[in-house]
């Protein structure tokens, strides 16, 4: 059976959000699964790389209700590096995450925007795939989904704290539920794409 290669294509601007890349690339990290790690600052990017990827994980930290500035510019730089190719990306598999300081921080935005990004080629969107967790009475913040995202993972970093303590292990353990949620998913794409009589 074929393995799958998986890229988790991120931007952090002060390590909150590299933590939360770790923890994706950790819980993508099954048997016949390849994981790389693919920081980003702004248009130059891995591009031959990606394109031979089976799935990419999109990050960035939320910024103003939005994409950090060097995510977006990956995101632009696209247009003519992939789309312009002829959708190098297309029937790819695509998921994201996003971290903030705020508990929401508009963080839904982001992972629309990334959503809309993995549309735009052709790609196939996995959402995290939990329910919300801490919302009600019996509730923790250790709860997994603790912040209640669906079409993604996100994290909450306070402002004030390195990201050696933040963000908290609870939304790490959702991050790395996405990467394995991701990585099943891409199996069983790339697996289900091989001749049923081989």
């Amino acid at each position: 059976m074929s393995d799958a290669k998986i890229a988790i294509v991120y931007h952090s601007g002060y390590g909150h959000t590299a933590s939360q890349a770790r923890a994706v690339a950790r819980g993508a990290a099954i048997p016949g699964v390849e994981t790389v790690l693919v920081p980003v600052e702004g248009a130059d990017a891995p591009w031959e790389a990606l394109a031979e990827c089976d799935a990419l994980i999109f990050g960035c930290p939320t910024y103003m209700g939005g994409q950090s500035a060097q995510f977006k510019a990956f995101q632009d730089a696209t247009s003519s590096t992939v789309f312009a190719a002829g959708s190098l990306w297309r029937d790819k598999i695509a998921a994201g995450f996003t971290n903030s300081a705020s508990r929401s921080g508009d963080k839904l935005a982001t992972l629309q925007q990334l959503a809309i990004f993995a549309a735009q080629h052709g790609m196939h969107w996995v959402g995290l795939g939990l329910p919300p967790g801490n919302n009600s009475s019996s509730g923790s913040e250790e709860d997994l989904n603790r912040l209640g995202f669906f079409l993604g993972a996100a994290a909450q970093s306070n402002a004030d704290e390195p990201a050696d303590t933040a963000p908290p292990a609870a939304d790490l353990r959702t991050a790395e539920h996405l990467g394995r949620r991701v990585a099943e998913v891409t199996l069983q794409f790339v697996r289900g794409r091989e001749p049923a009589f081989a």
